[in-house]
């Protein structure tokens, strides 16, 4: 059955750009690892390099995780709103083309969780 709005609601949101005070936010997922259930929410500059995402935050993130140490991240797969994507490290998160609620995960092939639990 479908359902008809009886009026048009206009709502501003609240997680707009202009309310992070120059920075954004990126959502960081790393796929068949379920131990972390959701993408991270991460509040960055647009002038931060994407070297510094890899190689300082998301250890932070995931470094907990029994596969991270093992990645090989010449080999990782990126996906940019669901699509292949490949970003350049010495790079910005704006000159990467990531923009505000982006959606950004990460394949790390041959590491599927704990014992290929996908956890």
């Amino acid at each position: 059955m479908s359902v008809r709005a009886l009026k048009t609601y206009e709502v501003a949101p609240l997680d707009s750009v202009d309310r992070f005070h120059g920075s954004q936010l990126l959502y960081v997922g790393w796929d068949d690892h379920l131990m972390f259930c959701a993408p991270f929410a991460l509040c960055l500059s647009p002038t931060t390099l994407f070297r510094d995402i890899q190689t300082q935050i998301l250890p932070e993130l995931y470094g907990a995780h029994p596969d991270f140490k093992n990645i090989d991240w010449n080999k990782v797969q990126w996906l940019k709103s669901g699509q292949p994507w490949t970003p350049e490290p010495d790079r910005t998160v704006a000159g990467n083309g990531l923009k505000h609620k982006d959606v950004i995960r990460l394949r790390t092939p041959g590491l599927t969780g704990i014992q290929n639990s996908r956890s």
